[in-house]
This record gives structure tokens, sequence and C-alpha cells, in this order.
């Protein structure tokens, strides 16, 4: 055997040195190029959910998390207070303790927990809420294929719609232009009935 060669080879082997990376999460928002009626001093580009479907997924997934990241935190809680309020007088311990005292000690604490879980959860669910109403309702929705039958109804109604506002809650500019590449959700969605769930949040 060739001295140069390293011992061990088997620690060389493709399956040895092959580092394996988890597959790439995929971005929930893409850059699309900015309309001619977005602020330039914002940039060329602007981050964009690519549907109304993807950014009501992403929504309510945000929304759960923070649900049940705020549930943890208010278990623990729940768990300290539940033993403070049901914690014996000091004079327990100098005369002994009996089954009955531990098993009233036991409800107590259940008691305690389960009213305090409920509260809790109500709040979350409200602090949830807060937090991701403002983020997603300025979000942008990239506009898809069905904004041009707006824009052709735009141009036809062109005579008619001076001084109406209709046309620039559908996503079109007073100009009729087909330069629109995303809108906020708040603008886009208002008037969906498919998310009026969003909206009765406010």
């Amino acid at each position: 055997m060739d001295p140069s060669m390293p011992k061990d080879l088997d620690e060389y082997s493709a399956s040895a040195t092959t580092i394996e990376f988890d597959f790439q999460i995929p971005l929930l928002r893409g850059p699309i190029p900015a309309a001619e009626s977005d602020d330039p001093s914002s940039g060329p580009y602007f981050l964009a959910f690519r549907n109304p479907q993807s950014w009501a997924t992403a929504y309510k997934l945000s929304e759960s998390k923070i649900i049940s990241q705020c549930e943890g935190g208010a278990r623990i809680g729940c768990a300290i207070s539940a033993s403070q309020k049901c914690k014996p007088p000091w004079w327990r311990n100098l005369i002994g303790w009996k089954v009955a005292d531990l098993k009233e000690k036991e409800n107590c604490e259940e008691r305690e927990m389960e009213g305090c879980l409920v509260a809790a959860k109500e709040k979350c669910v409200g602090f949830a809420k807060e937090k991701c109403f403002r983020p997603f309702s300025e979000a942008r929705i990239a506009v898809g294929k069905e904004e041009v039958v707006k824009r052709l109804m735009c141009l036809v109604s062109v005579p008619e719609k001076t001084g109406i506002k209709w046309f620039s809650l559908m996503g079109i500019d007073d100009k009729c232009r087909f330069g629109i590449t995303n809108q906020k959700a708040s603008e886009l969605l208002a008037f969906d009935p498919k998310y009026t769930w969003f909206f009765k949040q406010k």
C-alpha cells in the first residue's frame, strides 16, 4: 500500500463527507416591480404576496403562532399564580399535613389554573389580532391577470368617472394605467366578501 495514501479511507467517502442541508423554506413574499403610481423613494421593487390566498394563509399561520407562544407563556404564569393563591397558611407545616389537606390544595390549584387559562386565551387571541392587523393590512399583494378586466372597465367608463372614487378602490389609477403591479391588502380586499373576517377585527 502506498504510504502516501491516508488511512481509514471510509472517512473520506461521499457519505461521510457530504453535508445535508434542510430544504429551503419558500418565500412568503417575492419582489415585484413598483408601479408608476408608487412612491419612487420606496425603491424600484416591493415585496408582495403572490395572491390573496397566500396572504390569508400567512396571516392565519402568524396569528396561530403568536397565540400558541402567548398561551405557552401564560401557562407558566398561571401555574405560578395558582400555586401562590392556594398556598396553605404557614402554621400548616407545624401541625402536619393530612391527605384531605393535600387534596384540597390540588383541587384549588386546578380551579385557579382553569380560570386563569380561559382568561389568558381570550387575551392571547386579542393580542395576536392586534399585532397582525396593521402589518397585514399594509402588506402588498401582487395584482393578477384579472386586473386587466378592471382596466378595460375603466377605459370604457372614462367619460363618466370624473370625481368618482370607485375605480381607485378597485385598484385602477385615475389615468387607467396598466402599470399597477400591486396593492395594499386593505385596498384590494376591502370589498371582497371572502375577507370580511379580517376587516371585522378593527
